[in-house]
């Protein structure tokens, strides 16, 4: 009788352990599993962080390459060479063409002129006057001219200032005017011009990860300074 029961218990026993072991196993499945999911949080988190960095810090650079040029264009007495595209802006690095952004993306700057222009690239005469829903002031359509692109870093005055932002900044005439001259600030040869003395400027930013923010202002001259009459972010 004892030595059955002994056997008995001994195979209780082994059974218990049986069963341990595999709560133990599903204790640290659970645990991994918890561990894993928690490491993805955290890196989503991070990576939503990072990008909220990146987007605020691309809408000031912008905004910042806007404020650049227009205390550039203030001290012009003639807005027509730059609408022309004779007089650019001092933070220029080069001809336009293509640029590798700090990311390691590429950048055409001659490419998102024509885009901005016409929608797509190597605009005609004809694309810049078509009539379209984004455009439909014919022969008044505005012809963006690209006047400034740098990176941000050497756009400030103050060598201290590092940034990955790259910067473009256009001018085009004002959709206002009636003298189907876009690169002529108002002509008023023939009678008074609504859109003399006013001038539409875009910047747009590239940041790391994608980010690109884009801000576009009307400006008017007033007597030796000028006015910020509209200011919007424009959203893809």
């Amino acid at each position: 009788m004892s030595h059955r029961a002994t056997s008995i218990c001994i195979a209780d026993a082994c059974g218990e352990r049986g069963t341990a072991l595999v709560v133990v196993l599903l204790s640290m499945m659970l645990l991994a599993a918890l561990g894993i999911a928690l490491s993805l949080t955290i890196d989503t988190e991070t990576r939503i962080a990072a990008t909220y960095q990146w987007s605020a810090e691309t809408l000031y650079a912008a905004d910042a390459a806007i404020e650049r040029a227009i205390q550039e264009l203030t001290a012009l007495p003639d807005w027509t060479p730059v609408l022309a595209g004779a007089e650019a802006s001092s933070m220029i690095d080069g001809s336009p063409g293509a640029r590798l952004l700090s990311d390691g993306s590429r950048l055409d700057l001659n490419e998102q002129t024509d885009l901005l222009n016409c929608g797509h690239v190597s605009c005609s005469a004809a694309d810049l006057a078509d009539v379209t829903a984004e455009r439909p002031w014919g022969s008044n359509n505005p012809e963006w001219q690209l006047y400034g692109h740098a990176p941000l870093a050497s756009v400030s005055p103050s060598s201290g200032v590092e940034s990955r932002m790259y910067v473009m900044v256009w001018v085009a005439d004002d959709p206002l005017e009636t003298d189907g001259q876009p690169r002529i600030d108002g002509d008023e040869t023939h009678g008074p011009n609504p859109g003399a003395g006013l001038m539409q400027l875009r910047a747009q930013s590239y940041g790391p990860s994608g980010a690109r923010r884009t801000i576009e202002v009307t400006v008017r001259r007033v007597d030796s300074r000028m006015e910020v009459i509209a200011w919007r972010e424009i959203r893809p």
